[in-house]
């Protein structure tokens, strides 16, 4: 079994797979990271660690675990499945490059849009010959929420809740309508306009805020919030095969 650690910018999500099954999943908080891991191996039968490290978590950490499974980070140093046009591949994150990995071997031979509605809402974009061109990088919804309450005098701090009309008639309801439908607007308009040059162009959502925003896109998508943690996997498992 092979234990895979997405450690982002806000949470520790973890997950056990069999091959290409996902047998368990949960989440870590920073300061228990140590234990969270030790409890994941006491349980299951892992032969295998994978991680990719975009927050402040200590990559150090896990490698206290070597003399018990075999240990991998993923790291631009790796030999990815994709060709990187990228014009700053150093500043490209980890967790951009493994979700495009995991589209080109999810769905081979397709032009693909994958688009992460985490801490930010990520836009990447990988032709069918498996080049990768880059995308965009917005607020996500939760940051969009704190920054309206941190940056301004009066508006509260709300959680995210789904609008009741596009017409806000108070300012809770304006703030939820203008951060919800706002956000939507834009992966819809995003999406609208790769499709202008893609026609046939797969639209895969992930992310924390993937299921939150699903039903609401006009646009017909793959939602996949374990996107990031079966891509991880996949990564792990091409690179057993090319080795």
């Amino acid at each position: 079994m092979v234990l895979v650690i997405d450690a982002g910018n806000s949470r520790i999500k973890a997950a056990v797979f069999e091959q290409t099954s996902l047998v368990s999943q949960s989440v870590i908080t920073d300061g228990d990271f140590y234990e969270g891991v030790k409890n994941i191996l006491d349980t299951f039968p892992i032969t295998d660690i994978v991680g990719a490290f975009v927050g402040k978590s200590s990559v150090a950490e896990i490698f206290s675990f070597s003399e018990r499974v075999k240990i991998s980070v993923i790291d631009r140093n790796f030999h990815f499945p994709f060709v990187n046009r990228y014009a700053t591949p150093e500043t490209l994150g980890i967790d951009r490059m493994v979700l495009v990995a995991g589209a080109v071997l999810r769905f081979p031979t397709a032009n693909r849009l994958i688009i992460d509605a985490g801490t930010c809402i990520t836009y990447d974009y990988v032709d069918r010959e498996d080049i990768y061109y880059g995308g965009a990088i917005s607020p996500g919804i939760q940051l969009r929420y704190k920054a309206l309450n941190d940056y301004t005098a009066n508006l509260p701090s709300l959680a995210a809740q789904i609008p009741k009309s596009i017409t806000g008639d108070s300012t809770n309801e304006s703030i939820h309508s203008g951060v919800v439908n706002g956000a939507v607007l834009e992966i819809d308009g995003f999406i609208d306009q790769y499709r202008i040059i893609n026609p046939n162009i797969i639209i895969i959502l992930t992310g924390g805020d993937a299921v939150f925003l699903a039903n609401r896109l006009k646009n017909t998508i793959f939602a996949n919030s374990n996107f990031l943690l079966e891509s991880l996997n996949q990564t792990h498992q091409y690179k057993l095969q090319n080795d």
